[in-house]
């Protein structure tokens, strides 16, 4: 156990919780790794097997943990957090929890918007637009492909950007200040090019949030951000 003792009016059940998960924190346990059986659990802590039951049925139900019949408890894979109610930078999303984000640029270009892109942004068939392919990491793990197009009369410096340094969210920002935003969300299965940005399976399950961010009056951005299913959940809640 920790060296530092729990208060002594602690539930016996929630210090073993807090021993599981300062041991995943501290990385004794990665995601995948199985833990020691109730058993063990048992012996280790002396105290009964409901005791040792009721904690890993908890860090189970939290998604902590999961269990595999037959096979033991392990500690479950991550799903990463992102906010509705605020448009923030995936980077910031991530710093804020502590992890390491970087980012790998698939595409940059130039392009002649289409009839059905054109019509999204207000603008006429063939006016030109930016188009930019990224995919975001959290701790080395791919977590979101980013394909957003954006107005260069709204952001007219997006071409010449690093966006090994800056997200295309937080150069928008300053360049092009939010005046208000539309959003839908909806599951749909990978495409390969998507899946192997993602390094997923083919058809695997995926969050898509489309986005259209407005600014001076007009349409400044349409994003489509592809993350797979079983690493992320996006959450939120009201005052």
């Amino acid at each position: 156990m920790d060296h530092q003792s729990p208060p002594e009016h602690t539930p016996i059940f929630q210090r073993i919780k807090d021993h599981l998960l300062a041991q995943i924190a501290a990385g004794q346990w990665k995601e995948g790794d199985v833990i020691p059986s109730e058993q063990a659990l048992v012996k280790q802590f002396g105290v009964s097997r409901m005791t040792v039951n009721r904690a890993v049925r908890e860090l189970t139900t939290e998604q902590v943990l999961t269990r595999r019949q037959g096979s033991g408890t392990y500690v479950a894979q991550q799903k990463y957090q992102a906010t509705l109610l605020e448009i923030k930078s995936i980077a910031d999303e991530i710093r804020t929890r502590g992890h390491v984000h970087r980012s790998s640029l698939q595409q940059l270009e130039r392009s002649k918007a289409s009839e059905l892109l054109a019509k999204q942004f207000g603008l006429a068939g063939g006016h030109p637009l930016f188009h930019s392919v990224i995919v975001h990491f959290e701790n080395g793990v791919p977590i979101q492909v980013e394909d957003r197009w954006v107005n260069p009369l709204c952001a007219p410096a997006y071409m010449e950007q690093d966006f090994s340094a800056v997200t295309p969210n937080e150069y928008l920002m300053k360049a092009a200040p939010l005046q208000g935003a539309t959003y839908s969300i909806e599951a749909l299965a990978a495409p390969r090019d998507i899946a192997e940005m993602l390094a997923i399976d083919t058809r695997a399950p995926c969050l898509v949030l489309r986005r259209q961010t407005r600014s001076g009056g007009q349409i400044a951005s349409i994003a489509t951000m592809w993350h797979p299913g079983h690493r992320y959940q996006f959450a939120g809640s009201f005052a």
